[in-house]
């Protein structure tokens, strides 16, 4: 008698849908199935997570600080006959002027290092995303040689400072001796700007004026800084302006200044992905385990079908039917509680933050101060069709079992 496919698959149907006799096994098998569930749904989720921190430096991260710099070795005077030349090439979208200076910031006894950041309105708003995180109009208040300040809400709470209130800036200068002396520019704090990244560990920004007044050049900016059309073309982009520019006019992209955290993203994304994968394929090969009890416990069912005729392909086909089905529900749940899980992984780390008054990510230490989760339903897919094949796989040797048993060596003890 020669049982046909979708016999074997009923047969498979109903085995993985009854509960099993033995005790030992039916537990063996919902320890598997958990045990699938819980590894696609952390890998699910943790690679979520890696996902949300790369998606956070490139729209967030690398939207406030320029994708290139060109840092001449001269300040530049006309520096709106240098920008003219940068947006020049096609695939520049905007350039804008600065002048940074290192220095300190004084309030009522508290001090604070920061980089004073000078900038034009009207084109930093052209290259950058820092508007977002301003009150309205606070970037006009650095309009000209303003004496006013935007601070990050980090250092404006180290010095424990309010908007209106006034604060010295310091920094260093030298002398005629050669000597080097501090400068001290009092001014007023416009606004607080919060971009929930590390720029707001030591950026103070000013109008472009006042820094050029503070580095001691006035009227000449210290460079220009501009983005790019795509991301990862800014290497080639800045040295064909580089090379437009001529030699006195070097430049950095972004790939020198965050290039090791958008590769250590990566790398730690592909290296828990890894480990995360060999979890999920020990959850899946606990089917061997499971379908070894199960073979043992239906040995008398196999026997009976074997003397009615059904061949060893129809026993194995049975087999490799149930433990694939035990593997699909498993997969399956795990991806939907993964996926579920990245949805709300945000706002429920936030939540335990606000509950308990702690900080999981500092921006000193991360790239962001929370958790970050992009959820990728091509990760789901692919996660899940492993864990399935891999379940798929584990079925094999199980089933093969079985199909090479002795209805006689069976019976005789039945």
């Amino acid at each position: 008698m020669n049982f046909p496919w979708r016999f074997a698959f009923a047969v498979g149907l109903r085995y993985a849908g009854r509960s099993q006799r033995g005790a030992l096994v039916a537990f063996i098998s919902r320890v598997s199935s958990a045990g699938l569930v819980l590894g696609v749904a952390l890998l699910v989720l943790v690679l979520s997570v890696m996902d949300g921190f790369e998606r956070e430096l490139r729209e967030r991260i690398l939207s406030l600080v320029p994708h290139v710099t060109i840092q001449p070795l001269e300040p530049v005077r006309d520096w709106r006959g240098l920008v003219a030349a940068v947006e020049a090439h096609p695939e520049v979208l905007a350039a804008a002027p600065y002048a940074d200076v290192q220095g300190l910031l004084m309030h009522r006894g508290k001090v604070l290092p920061a980089l004073i950041h000078g900038l034009d309105p009207e084109s930093e708003q052209r290259i950058s995303v820092i508007g977002r995180y301003t009150a309205p109009g606070a970037l006009d208040k650095l309009e000209g040689d303003a004496a006013a300040v935007l601070l990050s809400k980090s250092l404006a709470d180290g010095l424990e400072i309010s908007a209106g209130e006034e604060l010295v800036l310091l920094v260093p200068e030298l002398n005629q001796r050669g000597q080097v002396v501090p400068r001290s520019q009092r001014v007023r704090l416009a606004g607080v700007f919060a971009t929930g990244t590390e720029v707001d560990n030591l950026l103070a920004l000013t109008s472009l004026g006042l820094a050029q007044r503070l580095r001691g050049a006035p009227d000449a900016a210290q460079g220009v800084r501009f983005q790019v059309r795509e991301l990862f073309a800014a290497p080639r982009v800045r040295r064909e302006v580089e090379q437009g520019l001529g030699p006195r006019y070097p430049g950095i992209d972004w790939t020198r200044t965050h290039g090791n955290l958008h590769e250590a993203i990566r790398m730690s994304r592909n290296l828990v992905g890894v480990l995360l994968f060999l979890i999920v394929a020990v959850a899946a090969f606990n089917v061997v385990s499971t379908l070894f009890l199960i073979v043992k416990d239906k040995e008398g069912d196999i026997a009976i079908l074997r003397t009615l005729g059904a061949s060893p392909a129809s026993i194995m086909l049975i087999f490799v039917i149930q433990g694939t089905l035990i593997g699909l529900v498993g997969a399956l749940a795990g991806g939907a509680v993964g996926a579920l899980l990245s949805l709300v992984v945000t706002d429920v780390v936030s939540a335990v933050e606000r509950l308990f008054g702690i900080q999981f990510l500092q921006s000193s230490v991360y790239p962001v101060n929370y958790l970050p989760a992009d959820l990728s339903f091509a990760n789901v897919a692919l996660v899940c069709c492993v864990a399935l094949g891999m379940s798929f796989a584990a079925t094999l040797y199980p089933s093969w079992r079985a199909a090479r048993m002795h209805p006689a060596d069976v019976l005789r003890y039945e």
